[in-house]
């Protein structure tokens, strides 16, 4: 579904991404993880086309999007739903609201038809009832879900999640993590999650990809990323990658 091919990108002299390599299989859930400031948000943000790249390759369904812009472009983001960290919902909007925006946007369907399906997608994140408050009045457990379902509304292809449990206690974190696992089974999707939660994102995910200095240096399953022999995956894993970067 995806395949990232040599990826590099700097800002001024920062090198943030250093030939960044990585497929993600049509049908998976497949978590990029790695130390904060590492670059994993940068990497979401090339896909979904919203930073190019200085050179490499990004191919979504076999097309290089780091080629394309306008029309074209913008026809395959039409396949990819977004769930950014902290929600990124508009405050003056309603549940509802916030949830029809990608349907509305595009301006195809009639409002029956809009209705029937964030009712749905709120149902099926369990916000039954919740359409006509705003984000203000929700816990952040509720905005998390709010985002899934707006970005379930359209039924793309694929979804990405930037850091989707940040801020939340471990209890929401599983939570979030389990309502995300039954949305992927019920809706199909390709998923990619840009986490720090270890050990709670190997229950979710079918491929673990560790990004460090710039560079994919792990992948497998969860089983085979957490019996990694690479000093750099078993310290993040243990929560040392600090003191390693110290010595």
């Amino acid at each position: 579904m995806i395949e990232i091919k040599d990826l590099h990108k700097s800002f001024g002299t920062q090198r943030v991404l250093k030939g960044v390599n990585l497929k993600i299989e049509e049908g998976q859930v497949t978590a990029v993880v790695g130390r904060s400031g590492g670059g994993k948000s940068v990497l979401l943000k090339h896909i979904v086309g919203l930073i190019k790249p200085d050179r490499g390759s990004i191919f979504i369904r076999g097309q290089d999007i780091t080629k394309l812009s306008g029309k074209r472009l913008d026809e395959i983001r039409s396949q990819i739903g977004v769930v950014f960290q902290g929600g990124a919902l508009f405050d003056s909007l309603t549940v509802y609201d916030n949830v029809a925006f990608p349907l509305v946007e595009k301006g195809k369907l009639k409002k029956e038809e809009i209705h029937k399906r964030v009712i749905k997608a709120l149902s099926d994140v369990g916000l039954q009832g919740m359409e006509y408050k705003y984000p203000a009045e929700l816990s952040g457990g509720m905005r998390k879900r709010v985002a899934l379902a707006r970005a379930l509304i359209s039924e793309p292809k694929i979804i990405l999640f930037d850091e989707p449990t940040t801020g939340l206690d471990p209890i929401l974190v599983r939570t979030i993590h389990k309502l995300i696992r039954q949305a992927h089974e019920q809706y199909g999707f390709t998923g990619l999650i840009i986490s720090h939660e270890i050990p709670e994102i190997f229950e979710i995910s079918d491929k673990v990809a560790m990004l460090h200095d710039g560079k994919i240096i792990e992948v497998g399953t969860p089983e085979e990323f957490q019996k990694s022999e690479n000093p750099y995956v078993k310290n993040f894993i243990m929560g040392l990658e600090e003191q390693e970067d110290r010595l």
